[in-house]
């Protein structure tokens, strides 16, 4: 098992650049958790370099806009890198071919549409039936699978690939609520059968275009911080990085008050469950000394 930590503090020395998380690392949803933005300035005070690692299916723009709203200096950070954001890159310089009309399934019409802007010889299709692949990016606060299951069956008939732009399968909200995440949808469809292509942690592509975005560091010298033992620490150690994982975000119900050989039982029974390797730390949230009960 990694070392508990209380502080990024702790292990300044054993990083360069530190790679965050959003969701359950950052904020909420709807505020930043306590002791983020001291730990932001203690870093770069410290000549870390600071990026953003996002499995947002959206681009980097609407993120970094997100960001400054909760008072994060986002100017400080190398760089904002999301899943959404590699996607349109990629297709938009040829890595990613054959694929021309695009079925969104997003949080909103809007997300789509603002994702889409810009990326020339592909449009997005009104309807299934005229599409050549189907996207997903985004799904409401209040999804539930069983209302896409047409979809589902509909594009299993077509035979129509997925463009998968945020594979978590859960997210945390205010008050500790989970919501179901695009991810779990593009996981049933790959068990049916269906062909996905995977944008964003775990998967090599996002690790890859953020080194690259911070000058290609030595990876042992990346620290991966995150709250998913699936997407962050799983990805970030195949990349060769250091992580720490958050225990108060995406687990953090399954983690409540568990101390000592406990604690490290609960975080091993997760990460097998998850097929994930073990973190290098573990904290509880992400702060800079002395820890403080979040509120």
């Amino acid at each position: 098992m990694g070392k508990h930590i209380t502080g990024l503090q702790e292990i300044e020395d054993h990083f360069d650049a530190v790679v965050l998380d959003q969701w359950g690392v950052l904020h909420d949803g709807d505020a930043l958790y306590p002791g983020v933005l001291e730990a932001l300035e203690r870093l770069t005070d410290a000549g870390k370099t600071i990026a953003l690692l996002s499995n947002s299916g959206k681009r980097a723009a609407p993120n970094r806009d997100r960001l400054a709203g909760f008072g994060i200096p986002v100017e400080k950070m190398k760089c904002i890198v999301t899943s959404g954001e590699v996607l349109w890159h990629d297709l938009a310089n040829g890595v990613v071919t054959g694929f021309d009309r695009l079925f969104p399934v997003a949080a909103t019409p809007e997300d789509a549409k603002a994702w889409a802007d810009g990326l020339d010889g592909i449009s997005l299709a009104d309807t299934l039936a005229t599409a050549d692949a189907i996207l997903i990016m985004g799904l409401p606060d209040d999804a539930e699978l069983s209302a896409y299951q047409a979809l589902v069956d509909e594009a299993l008939a077509r035979r129509l690939p997925v463009l998968c732009a945020n594979p978590d399968r859960a997210s945390p909200r205010p008050g500790g609520r989970l919501v179901v995440a695009p991810g779990a949808l593009a996981a049933r469809y790959e068990a049916a059968g269906g062909r996905v292509i995977w944008y964003g942690k775990p998967h090599a592509r996002v690790f890859e275009a953020t080194a690259e975005a911070l000058g290609n560091p030595k990876q042992d010298r990346i620290l991966m911080v995150g709250d998913s033992l699936q997407h962050d620490v799983a990805g970030a150690s195949a990349a060769g990085w250091r992580t720490l994982f958050v225990r108060d975000g995406l687990h953090a119900q399954s983690l409540a008050d568990k101390r000592g050989g406990d604690l490290d039982a609960q975080i091993e029974k997760l990460a097998s469950k998850d097929g994930a390797p073990l973190p290098d730390y573990t904290i509880r949230i992400l702060q800079w000394g002395v820890e403080d009960a979040r509120s």
